[in-house]
């Protein structure tokens, strides 16, 4: 290898690492906790609502156009918006991306099925293909609601108990739920951007109570169902709201611990399955293969 040619490739080799740092330290540092705390307090130093609690729905002209070429009803689209809230996707485009997606997706699997199996002799694959198409669009939004879900009931105990101690700490209600808010942003942002939801509607002029009824009706989980009944009968007859929290996050989380003794029970019965079709089929031929060979080879 020539001089200059191995100069070339050090200073190449040198270039892209430094190109790559350059951008993973920009990526990092935007994500950084910190820049977003810094991000939201500017925010709040400036009386503007975040994108994702907005109240009201703004698409782009686009985005219109491509709403008026969707064929829906009302009655359907408000189904699908309900779903998308579910999943966590509360803005109008995310409910266009979805539709514009049913119908992209069969074209799209249909157009690479022929490419690869041909014009001539694959239109019945092409046909089939396309019709998975149709519905992974629907697959994907019951993947991410149930993932949602999960997530709202394994972090809904620990909202509670930091909702506990700030109200015994001397705070209201609705400073309790901005805090635990702020603090499970990393580790549970979905039960934060619901608390943050609830803050963003009160503080529009919603009844409070309504607000908690809205939350129910977004997450479509029955421990927040019932935690909402409860708020609800605390507000109206001012019984000790730390009190019912506090017995409300104790049932919560024996509840997550029964769930996970009950998938942990399941384990033992979900292996049969791999052991007998893989794994002792792999044994009984490493063990009994070389005897079986010997036999065979032996004269009689």
């Amino acid at each position: 290898m020539s001089i200059t040619l191995a100069i070339s490739l050090v200073a190449l080799f040198i270039g892209v690492a430094l190109v790559s740092q350059l951008v993973l330290s920009e990526v990092l540092s935007w994500t950084a906790p910190e820049r977003k705390r810094l991000r939201d307090l500017e925010v709040a130093s400036t009386g503007v609502l975040r994108d994702d609690v907005q109240l009201e729905d703004t698409p782009i002209p686009a985005l219109r156009q491509l709403a008026k070429a969707m064929p829906k009803s009302p009655k359907e689209l408000s189904r699908l918006r309900r779903r998308l809230m579910t999943a966590g996707y509360y803005d109008l485009r995310a409910a266009v991306y979805f539709s514009a997606a049913k119908y992209a997706c069969p074209v799209v699997f249909g157009v690479v099925a022929l490419f690869f199996f041909g014009v001539s002799d694959g239109w019945m694959t092409a046909g089939a293909v396309a019709g998975i198409g149709y519905f992974v669009p629907e697959f994907v939004l019951k993947s991410k609601i149930r993932a949602r879900k999960k997530s709202i009931v394994n972090g809904l105990p620990d909202a509670l108990d930091l909702m506990i101690v700030c109200i015994e700490a001397g705070s209201s209600l609705d400073q309790s739920i901005v805090k635990a808010s702020d603090e499970l942003e990393i580790t549970h942002p979905a039960v934060a951007q619901e608390l943050r939801l609830i803050t963003t509607e009160v503080r529009a002029g919603k009844p409070r109570l309504e607000a908690f009824k809205n939350f129910g009706e977004r997450t479509d989980v029955d421990d927040v169902r019932s935690l909402v009944t409860m708020l609800t009968q605390t507000d109206r007859f001012g019984t000790s709201v730390a009190q019912a929290l506090r017995i409300h996050a104790e049932t919560a989380r024996t509840k997550r611990r029964q769930r996970a003794e009950e998938r942990a029970a399941k384990v033992g019965v979900k292996l049969v399955f791999p052991l007998v079709l893989f794994i002792f089929p792999s044994i009984y031929v490493v063990c009994l293969g070389p005897v079986a060979i010997a036999i065979f080879r032996t004269p009689f």
